[in-house]
């Protein structure tokens, strides 16, 4: 009576990366393909993070912002003045100096500026506010000059408006609305959507473009749970047909649609790439089998069973995903240094933002990358399990 084959518990995870090392040019090109996928991968979501950063942080959560009922975006908002001072008598408003209510009444336009590189005209947020607007955003701070002054044609430029394409500095004068404007200071809002945008004076703006009426009023709540009492004051008035919402949620609603598109667009091509990823993994692993018939005989022969096969192929597919993983994780991480300039289909206007690359994106670029090469393991990896043992130790 033959004596049974001992049983194995499984191959060590050192014998799997040793097959790896081994086959150091087949390795080293398919994990710069899967790489370049992960790379993609990576880099999209990294934008639309980016973008839901950049506006979804504009604003203050105790700042509420009000427009014309149906209107989508400020721009094609209109308040009246009545409207905006029965707004400033309502109750749960801040108070601010001389006992008023905080509140800034706003204007906003979209004006064509050239852009510094020749490269056709951008349609920059020119933003009439007040002093008490400013206050209101602490999170945007002089940064260079000085404020504009109350009642002149003066204006300030957020900080990404200094950089790349558009290129405006203290002294330029900038022509919109049928006078020329001078601009004493640069403001920086931490990164957020103003820091994208000119602002001046709102009744200056208002002349200046021939309007008789407010594109948005902001509000400053006394606190967090004045939010509520506010609304239902507001819902109250037969003569505010208005809608109002929170400021952060107010711009982060603005980034929705084109944060969507290039998710969707990105992935779209990041599935059509990863097809061939997965095919040169799978090839790569046929090799392997192919190249290592006798030790799998071998193996077998040691009583190592046709699982233990399946999950060491596995295991090395996976390892070579997460490999190329983290060499794309790497190269995208650089792009963090990228500020791109592009316009929000949402409000047709000039956006400025930088990638962000975020823990929660790590961990999904790893996973995909890993599921990417188990997908391309699991055939070869059967493959090589169904050898049997004596044609395996025959093969030369």
């Amino acid at each position: 009576m033959a004596t049974p084959l001992p049983i194995k518990r499984g191959l060590s995870f050192a014998y799997v990366a040793r097959n790896l090392i081994a086959r150091k040019l087949t390795t080293i090109l398919t994990a710069s393909g899967m790489a370049l996928v992960v790379f993609v991968f990576a880099t999209v979501l990294m934008m639309a993070e980016g973008l839901r950063h950049t506006l979804g942080g504009t604003g203050s959560y105790n700042n509420v912002v009000i427009i014309r009922q149906g209107s989508q975006t400020e721009v094609q908002s209109s308040l009246t003045r009545e409207q905006a001072n029965l707004i400033e008598s309502l109750p749960g408003l801040a108070s601010a100096d001389r006992g008023q209510a905080r509140i800034t009444r706003e204007v906003l336009v979209l004006v064509n500026l050239p852009r510094r590189d020749g490269g056709g005209l951008a349609n920059v947020v020119v933003r009439g506010t007040t002093p008490t607007g400013m206050l209101m955003r602490p999170q945007a701070k002089i940064v260079a000059g000085r404020a504009f002054r109350p009642g002149s044609s003066e204006i300030i430029v957020g900080s990404a408006m200094t950089r790349g394409k558009i290129g405006l500095a203290i002294g330029d004068r900038v022509g919109f609305g049928l006078r020329d404007w001078t601009i004493v200071g640069v403001f920086d809002a931490g990164g957020n959507g103003f820091d994208s945008e000119l602002w001046g004076d709102s009744e200056q703006m208002m002349q200046a473009f021939r309007r008789n009426a407010y594109s948005s009023v902001v509000v400053g709540l006394r606190d967090a749970g004045s939010y509520d009492a506010f609304a239902r004051a507001v819902a109250a008035q037969p003569l505010l047909k208005v809608d109002i919402k929170r400021e952060l949620a107010f711009y982060a609603d603005q980034s929705e649609k084109l944060a969507n598109f290039i998710a969707v667009l990105g992935q779209t091509i990041t599935i059509i790439f990863s097809i061939g990823a997965i095919i040169g993994a799978m090839i790569t692993m046929y090799a392997s089998v192919a190249n290592r018939t006798r030790e799998i005989g071998t193996l077998r022969a040691l009583g190592f069973r046709r699982g233990n096969i399946v999950s060491a192929f596995i295991q090395e597919a996976a390892l070579l995903g997460f490999v190329a993983g983290v060499a794309g994780l790497v190269a995208a991480a650089f792009m963090q240094f990228v500020e791109i300039s592009t316009t929000n289909v949402q409000t047709f206007s000039e956006v400025v933002f930088r990638l962000i690359l975020t823990p929660a994106i790590a961990v999904q670029v790893l996973l995909f990358s890993v599921f990417m090469g188990v997908l391309g393991g699991v055939l070869p990896a059967l493959r090589a399990s169904r050898l049997e043992i004596v044609d395996a130790l025959r093969s030369i």
